[in-house]
């Protein structure tokens, strides 16, 4: 039996402009469930054509979290991060502004290419460029992102399921192979992200063939995150996710504390 504390690393409060609920209410949920730690990641883009463009108010949200870790000290550990959406755009200028926020943890993610939305992005085109494309998108920010995980590394499936189907691995091993190994240089860390789980491709994000990968080439930082927008889907397949990580090989899963990573022991 897999005896293990149960941590969520990728959550939305309506601090977010899709995020359903007060950040009081998540925590409380999150204590009724047994959770020992959340973390908060709310949505930041600094692109002017994304729709979560200065919809966070970082200091309110801020305070909100240092207030609440006070409150509930010795019930459950509160951090606080973001999830950067495109952190490889206006790069220099998302940097001095992040420079200036004490954060916990940062998801890196790409929701746009060329500043569209996914689901947007890919009409008129071929399977094969959308996911090239895609994939390109993501090796660049592994490569020059400021950031701590990668986050639903192929998300790109979420948006291309119903007109394609699923995409196949072994098209694109070489260029997830590279994201990897850079991730693995650079101490980036992978996010496994449970909404797809959720969703139409009823698989989690990246794909068990990528986590393999990663394994097989001594990544060792994974992260889970339910990517809940609604206290409804906190902690959502946690324990099937250890499980699958603990069948795979790995020792540990990380949470984050001033961006340090973290091991829990999977026992």
């Amino acid at each position: 039996m897999i005896t293990i504390e149960i941590i969520d690393y990728h959550i939305h409060s309506n601090f977010s402009f899709d995020g359903k609920n007060e950040i009081k209410d998540i925590i409380e949920k999150a204590v009724e469930l047994g959770l020992s730690e959340i973390c908060f990641t709310e949505h930041f883009c600094i692109d002017p054509e994304d729709v979560s463009y200065n919809f966070l108010n970082y200091n309110e949200y801020s305070n909100q979290i240092l207030k609440l870790k006070e409150s509930y000290k010795g019930k459950i550990k509160i951090k606080k991060g973001l999830e950067i959406g495109e952190p490889c755009v206006f790069k220099e200028e998302l940097n001095n502004i992040i420079s200036n926020m004490d954060l916990d943890f940062m998801i890196g993610s790409i929701h746009n290419i060329n500043h569209k939305k996914l689901r947007l992005y890919i009409e008129n085109k071929q399977k094969d460029e959308i996911y090239h494309t895609y994939f390109l998108y993501i090796y660049d920010m592994v490569r020059n992102g400021n950031i701590d995980v990668i986050g639903h590394l192929d998300l790109m499936k979420r948006y291309a399921f119903l007109q394609f189907g699923n995409y196949s691995f072994k098209d694109f091993e070489d260029l997830i192979y590279n994201i990897l190994k850079c991730a693995i240089e650079r101490n980036i860390g992978i996010e496994i992200n449970t909404s797809g789980l959720r969703d139409k491709v009823n698989e989690i994000y990246p794909s068990i063939d990528i986590i393999k990968l990663y394994y097989n080439l001594g990544g060792e930082i994974i992260t889970i995150g339910s990517d809940s927008h609604s206290c409804d889907d906190l902690a959502k397949n946690y324990l099937d996710i250890i499980e699958l990580l603990k069948n795979i090989g790995f020792k540990y899963i990380f949470k984050y504390e001033k961006r340090k990573p973290l091991g829990i022991l999977i026992k």
